[in-house]
């Protein structure tokens, strides 16, 4: 397990950045390893929506929890969304991640942005991070900076402070989402001591752009999921106005049947 670890780190240190696509059930995650992908995060996003619950409100803890056990046997490196860590008391989201890498899970994201659309006291965050580094010292923490996402006010400086608050309390890495100009992700990963995460956007940087301004890892977040969900929507439509051809790439059942573990002992709860 501290080899898998070991091995997360290293993605975020390469020549390219590490293409981080997420995940929200059991196929999903399955088909992205099988197509090849070393590490796959999950969404909280796709997960709380496949519940039936919001997003960024600690409802998915349990949901988050399950999904991880799902994931523990394939072959790909995880890391999982925890939101805000589920919990506004430090000891007990040390505890849940603690009980997230005992199943093999090797990094998290944990944010600083809250529900209500403002950003929690980046102290209250370290002392998280700082909590989670003390329970499992090699997980990748993946500490996010939420300035950009919800729309502060001159979100440079706010950046940076929380940046270096939460590297000094053990973050491995810095996740701005919401960024998409080249000359400030360039400026945010010459002032971030750490690997810097940038969120894809259509329309925005591809992986060569984010490789030429320093960016280590790229994630997808719910983009995935909601591209499914309107690629259902539209398969929907076309089906009852006037037919619908198979898109390519299209999974046959059989495909599918084998991303589901085969083993009893596989068939987790």
């Amino acid at each position: 397990m501290i080899d898998s670890r070991a091995a997360f780190h290293a993605l975020h240190h390469g020549g390219r950045p590490l293409l981080l696509p997420n995940a929200w059930d059991h196929a999903s995650a399955a088909a992205l390893a099988a197509r090849g992908h070393p590490a796959v995060g999950t969404t909280s996003l796709g997960v709380a929506a496949t519940a039936g619950l919001p997003d960024g409100t600690a409802a998915t803890a349990g949901e988050t929890l399950a999904l991880a056990r799902r994931l523990a046997r394939l072959p790909v490196l995880l890391s999982v969304d925890v939101e805000a860590g589920f919990s506004d008391d430090p000891a007990e989201v040390a505890g849940y991640v603690a009980e997230l890498a005992g199943l093999g899970v090797v990094g998290i994201n944990l944010e600083d942005g809250r529900a209500d659309g403002t950003l929690a006291d980046p102290e209250h965050l370290a002392d998280k991070v700082a909590a989670v580094k003390t329970a499992v010292p090699d997980l990748f923490v993946n500490a996010r900076v939420d300035t950009w996402w919800l729309g502060v006010d001159d979100p440079l400086p706010q950046t940076l402070a929380r940046a270096r608050a939460y590297r000094a309390a053990g973050a491995d890495g810095i996740f701005v989402p919401g960024v998409v100009d080249l000359a400030t992700l360039r400026g945010l990963t010459e002032r971030i001591d750490a690997p810097v995460n940038a969120l894809y956007q259509p329309g925005g940087p591809g992986l060569d752009e984010f490789s030429r301004v320093g960016i280590a890892r790229v994630s997808t977040g719910s983009l995935l999921f909601r591209a499914a969900l309107a690629a259902a929507l539209t398969a929907a439509d076309g089906v009852r106005v006037d037919g619908l051809e198979a898109p390519a790439g299209l999974p046959s059942y059989a495909e599918v049947q084998r991303l589901a573990p085969t083993q009893p002992d596989g068939l987790l709860p």
